[in-house]
């Protein structure tokens, strides 16, 4: 007889993560397996063989997959559930793919390939060749590109992928979402004939054969997706190359909470590009000397972009428009002469973020949420972008009577119909999470590409990866939008999302012409931003960081409470707050700082009431010796190293 322990992937009230079980069989470590669980079975992988233990074992009931999974995947299991302190149960489900107990043959029409070409060219600058060598000779484990935009960071990756297949190992690609990396997709499927492509519009019969198919192939193989694909169980995996390394995307918010960017270091060498690094990432490559940089275009010209600042508060300039500087008219009205493409950008969606009442100032607000709800125009409703519930707009104040209610601010929606007055013969696009499945920019592309419109509108999707070359205008509408939040990360999100913008505008098709528009046209971030110096950016936040205690000089440790009364919830985190300060003293750690109990920034939502305390500490071994220690209970929520603290 031999005896496993298994990780099953429902949770059980036990002290223990792993349960024991016996097979006449002789099996191997990561093969899957249905299991007698309780009155039920479960699904479960093998993590080790072990003795006969002195207790009694049930039987395995059944082999799923002879094949088992590799032993990175495997890996990956118990070094989630320890990194992380998140229930080895929730670590198993996010591995396995959804139905895997049903029987289906393997995708192969998804893995069919229009656009391969064998005799596809990747030419490569000099600067492009020193590039991947520096990578490839790297020693890190894990290594930056630190590539500007428009460098031509993809052809970099295709070579990367085309030396590990040859050598024999796998590659996976991660990407922030597929429909806005798309761009990126077709050059890949251009070199490489059999990819794994795995995204959110798949079905989850298809996910599962396509899981299969990585998990039976017995060749190298490439998989690109968001973060999940990391679990795509392939063989030999030689190089994890993780593009627009910065986004938030790559942080999972629900159990298992992790980044993929740190899984991705402990299962294979591991390549973050991106024109706009993470202060942390960045701070501790930099220390291992693991840092490549490339700034240099991949089209060589003598193209200029021409970068004038705005200042919102000056309305001379805006004469013509309360949000539409002349300047940035008068630039778009020249693109449509020359039959060029307009870009406006604006990180807000709908049509006014603000309903208020001029006379008692009541303002509309999510009955849920307690949030200022968004006013949408073109279907005449308010609604919450937190948990999108929708209400019909006002016509006179609830609390007064007033019949004057304004609808402040603008959004997309709002500068799309503007836009259409001032130029009322030009095909303007709008590119936003409200845009129609059909019309999104990743369907419509090559269209866009073609200069099938004239003036594109849009939120941060537009910033993403894709390449415009007809484009000879871009405006941003208030560059400052983002700053005001109450975040750490706020500074760091908006020079992330304004050098990316910028930068549809700096890859060298043509003359361009960029309007920042902005309250705070003294502000730094605005300034590194249009200057494009990294550097300067990075060494003034990092002086910030270090004098408020945060990443990379601290790790974080965010406890959330959630109850139904505002009451229970403020008693409750007084209460967490005593017991982490008396552990503190208990175990005598030093550079250890708690923030009081406060609410969240979202305080009130669905589920009920939230307030948070934050834990900074200089080890992160002192955050999960306090967290191990804690009581825990349903209310408590718990997320360490978040990118975000709202």
């Amino acid at each position: 007889m031999n005896y496993y322990l298994i990780a099953p992937a429902k949770s059980f009230h036990q002290s223990e993560s792993l349960l024991t079980y016996e097979s006449e069989e002789s099996l191997k470590v990561g093969q899957i397996v249905e299991i007698p669980f309780g009155k039920q079975t479960a699904i479960g992988i093998i993590t080790q063989k072990i003795s006969q233990p002195d207790f009694a074992t049930k039987p395995i009931s059944k082999v799923l997959y002879d094949t088992p999974l590799p032993k990175h995947i495997v890996k990956a299991l118990s070094w989630l559930s320890d990194y992380y302190r998140c229930p080895l149960s929730s670590v198993v489900s996010a591995i396995l793919p959804r139905g895997i107990t049903k029987s289906r043959r393997t995708a192969k029409t998804e893995s069919q390939n229009t656009l391969f070409s064998p005799n596809c060219d990747n030419p490569l600058s000099d600067a492009q060749k020193r590039t991947i060598s520096d990578l490839e000779n790297n020693p890190a484990n894990t290594v930056l590109l630190h590539g500007i935009t428009g460098s031509g960071k993809t052809n970099i990756y295709i070579e990367l992928a085309k030396h590990q297949l040859a050598a024999g190992k796998s590659v996976v690609l991660l990407v922030p979402e597929i429909a806005l990396t798309s761009q990126l997709v077709q050059n890949f499927q251009r070199h490489f004939e059999d990819i794994i492509l795995l995204h959110s519009e798949q079905t989850e019969s298809v996910r599962h054969q396509l899981w299969q198919k990585a998990l039976q192939a017995d060749t190298p193989q490439v998989v690109i997706g968001p973060r999940s694909a990391l679990f795509a169980p392939v063989k030999d995996l030689g190089l994890i190359i993780i593009d627009e390394a910065h986004e938030p995307a790559y942080h999972q918010d629900q159990n298992p909470k992790y980044s993929a960017l740190r899984l991705a270091s402990q299962m294979s060498k591991t390549v973050l590009g991106t024109a706009t690094p993470l202060i942390a990432d960045y701070y501790i490559c930099d220390h291992r000397k693991a840092v490549v940089s490339l700034d240099e275009l991949a089209i060589k010209n003598d193209k200029t972009a021409a970068i004038e600042v705005i200042d919102f508060k000056n309305r001379s300039s805006f004469t013509r428009s309360r949000m539409v500087s002349n300047q940035l008219i008068a630039s778009i009205q020249q693109s449509l002469d020359n039959h060029q493409q307009a870009l406006v950008f604006h990180n807000r969606r709908g049509t006014a973020p603000l309903t208020i009442c001029d006379k008692c100032g009541w303002q509309s607000l999510c009955e849920k949420c307690l949030l200022p709800l968004v006013l949408h125009a073109d279907k005449f409703q308010l609604r919450c972008h937190t948990c999108g519930s929708t209400y019909p707009v006002p016509t006179s104040c609830p609390e007064c009577g007033n019949a004057s209610i304004h609808h402040k601010g603008f959004g997309t929606k709002l500068i799309e119909e503007e836009l259409h007055k001032l130029f009322p013969k030009a095909k303007i696009g709008r590119f936003d999470a409200d845009t129609a499945v059909d019309q999104q920019l990743s369907k419509v592309y090559s269209e866009v590409k073609d200069g099938a419109y004239d003036i594109l509108v849009g939120t941060q999707m537009l910033a993403k990866g894709f390449d415009f070359p007809k484009l000879s205008t871009l405006g941003v509408i208030q560059a400052d939008a983002g700053l005001n939040l109450p975040d750490f990360s706020s500074e760091e999100r908006t020079y992330q999302l304004l050098t990316q913008v910028i930068g549809r505008a700096k890859r060298g098709h043509q003359d361009s012409r960029i309007f920042i528009q902005t309250f705070q046209p003294e502000q730094k971030i605005i300034e590194y931003s249009t200057s494009g110096k990294y550097q300067d950016f990075y060494t003034y936040l990092l002086e910030k960081r270090q004098l408020a205690k945060l990443p990379p000089y601290t790790f974080l440790l965010k406890l959330s409470l959630v109850y139904k009364t505002e009451k229970a919830t403020v008693a409750n985190a007084q209460k967490l707050f005593r017991a982490i300060r008396q552990i503190i003293r208990a175990e005598e750690l030093s550079q250890i700082f708690v923030t009081p109990p406060m609410p969240a920034f979202h305080e009130r939502e669905r589920s009920g009431y939230t307030w948070q305390i934050i834990i900074k500490a200089k080890a992160r071994k002192d955050l999960v010796k306090i967290f191990d220690q804690l009581p825990k209970s349903s209310y408590l929520h718990y997320d360490f190293d978040p990118y975000t603290l709202l």
